[in-house]
C-alpha cells in the first residue's frame, strides 16, 4: 500500500513554553511532543534504580501518550531487559538468528553485514504493523534503543489507532465493530525475502510458532478502555466471514484511514534514544535508510494479553 504521509517532526529544545510541560518531577521531566501522540522524558537515567513513584509516572505517560521517548540513555542490554521486564514478561522473536548473543530477549535490528552475514534484521518494519499481532497474546509494547545511527534516514513513524477509530465514519464503525480478522507472520514474508537478504528460510519449528490467529478488528485497550483499530497491512490477511473481495476492500479502507497524516508522528532519532511504544494503541513503520549507512538498534518486546 502506498500512502502519502505529511508528518509532524519534533526536535529537542533546551527550553519550552510552560504550557508544554506535562510533569516535572524531582529527577526528570515528561514533555508532550507537538504531534498526534508521544512524549519525551528528559533528565532520567535508566541505568540507575527507578523508584516506584517514578515508574508510575512513566507508566501513566505511556498510557496517555502511547510513545515515550527517553533521551540520552546510555544503558547496557541487560539494563534494557531489566527495565522492559517491569512492564511484563518479555517475548522472544521467532527469528532467533538475530538475537543478541547472551540476551535472547533482545532482537538486533540492523542493516550491518559482517563477514558476509547480517548481524540483525535489516528490513524490520518495512510495512505498517503492530508488533507480534500474529500471536495469541500480541505485544503490549516494544522498546527500541539506538546503538548506532546513520547520518541520514532511519526515522520511525507511528500512527495513533485510537484517533483512527475515533475519526472513522460512524457507518464504518458499525460495520467493523465486532468483526475478526486473521493475522499471520507469513503474510508478506516471501515478498520480503525477494526484496532483501534479511529474511532467512524458516524451519518447521519456527513456522509452528507463528500459526495464523484471529484478532478483533477493533480492540479495547485493557488499561484505558479506549477502542482502537487493530489491523495492519503487514500481518492482517482477511476478515473472517466475509467474501474475499469484500474483505479486501474493507481492509484497504481501514489501512488507508489508519495512517492518514493527522494520525502520524515521525520520530527522528537522536543518539542513545530509547523509544517505548504501545502496540495496543499504535501502528509503526520504518522509513529506511541508505544501505551503506550503518544502523544498529536493540529491541525488547513485552507480552500483552489476548485482545478483546
Amino acid at each position: 500500500m502506498t500512502t502519502a504521509i505529511a508528518h509532524a517532526t519534533v526536535s529537542r529544545q533546551q527550553s519550552a513554553p510552560p504550557s508544554n510541560v506535562i510533569d516535572a518531577g524531582q529527577d526528570f521531566e515528561i514533555r508532550a511532543l507537538d504531534a498526534p501522540l508521544g512524549a519525551e522524558v528528559l533528565g532520567l537515567d535508566l541505568s540507575r534504580p527507578l523508584s516506584g513513584s517514578d515508574f508510575a509516572r512513566i507508566h501513566r505517560a505511556h498510557l496517555d501518550y502511547h510513545v515515550v521517548v527517553f533521551r540520552d540513555q546510555r544503558i547496557t542490554p541487560a539494563q534494557q531487559v531489566d527495565f522492559s521486564r517491569r512492564f511484563g514478561p518479555l517475548q522472544v522473536h521467532v527469528l532467533h538468528q538475530f538475537q543478541l548473543p547472551g540476551h535472547a530477549e533482545v532482537l538486533v535490528v540492523s542493516n550491518v553485514v559482517e563477514n558476509g552475514k547480517p548481524i540483525g534484521l535489516g528490513d524490520a518494519g518495512h510495512f505498517w504493523h503492530s508488533d507480534l499481532s500474529y500471536k495469541e497474546k500480541p505485544s503490549l509494547g516494544s522498546l527500541l534503543h539506538a546503538r548506532e545511527l546513520p547520518a541520514a534516514g532511519g526515522d520511525t513513524l507511528f500512527a495513533n489507532m485510537h484517533l483512527a477509530w475515533d475519526s472513522l465514519p460512524a457507518e464504518l464503525q458499525r460495520t467493523v465493530d465486532g468483526l475478526y480478522a486473521e493475522h499471520t507472520y507469513l503474510a508478506r514474508y516471501a515478498e520480503l525475502q525477494q526484496r532483501s537478504p534479511w529474511r532467512p528460510n524458516l524451519t518447521p519449528e519456527q513456522i509452528a510458532q507463528v500459526r495464523p490467529v484471529l484478532q478483533p478488528v477493533v480492540r479495547t485497550h485493557p488499561e484505558t478502555g479506549r477502542k482502537a483499530l487493530f489491523v495492519s497491512e503487514h500481518f492482517t490477511t482477511r476478515i473472517a466471514g466475509l467474501p474475499e473481495n469484500e474483505s479486501r476492500d474493507l481492509l484497504e479502507q481501514l489501512f488507508a484511514h489508519s495512517v492518514k497524516p493527522e494520525h502520524v508522528y515521525r520520530h527522528q532519532w537522536q543518539p542513545h534514544d530509547l523509544v517505548f511504544w504501545d502496540n495496543r494503541s499504535l501502528l509503526h513503520l520504518a522509513a529506511g535508510c541508505p544501505d551503506h549507512l550503518r544502523r544498529v538498534m536493540y529491541r525488547t518486546t513485552i507480552e500483552g494479553d489476548v485482545p478483546r
